[in-house]
């Protein structure tokens, strides 16, 4: 069994080392065709960005919310990402979208089955960095405090 420095177990199963979970990563990788991998990659790349894990996870808190809701819960959310991330969540069937066809516009969201599974299994991942916080933070004091120590100011003139 491997452990970290501070936090949780790298592997947290008893029955299963470094190099086995490895081979078993190999073995999925392996097992995926072109096609695949770039899907993979792909919704990878949009359901692991800030606004969709954020939206998923108010699905699955909330349950059903508007557009309206989910931009007021996301701070710092643009209109526009919003509304990009809830498409690309919505194509990669992780989301509903029910529009009720009302003047003004009444349009809600709910996570569906492969939406939820998303959420759980992101939960490992969340409760892996959270447990971890401490090591990160120290491993990004440590290197700032270098590279502030080893930086010079370049003089003006002399780029």
């Amino acid at each position: 069994m491997r452990e970290s420095e501070e936090g949780t177990r790298v592997i947290p199963f008893d029955n299963l080392d470094f190099d086995a979970v490895m081979a078993q990563s190999q073995a999925a990788c392996d097992a995926l065709s072109d096609d695949d991998g770039g899907l993979k990659r792909e919704v990878l790349a949009h359901a692991g960005n800030r606004w969709s894990l954020g939206i998923v996870h108010l699905l699955g808190v909330a349950g059903t919310l508007r557009h309206a809701e989910l931009a007021r819960r996301l701070d710092g959310v643009t209109q526009r990402m919003l509304t990009r991330s809830l498409r690309q969540l919505e194509r990669d069937g992780l989301i509903i979208r029910h529009d009720y066809g009302e003047v003004p516009p009444r349009v809600d969201y709910t996570l569906t089955p492969l939406g939820k599974g998303l959420l759980v299994g992101m939960m490992p991942l969340w409760r892996w960095i959270v447990d971890n916080a401490p090591a990160f933070r120290t491993a990004r004091d440590r290197f700032d405090n270098e590279r502030n120590s080893t930086f010079v100011e370049p003089r003006d003139g002399l780029n």
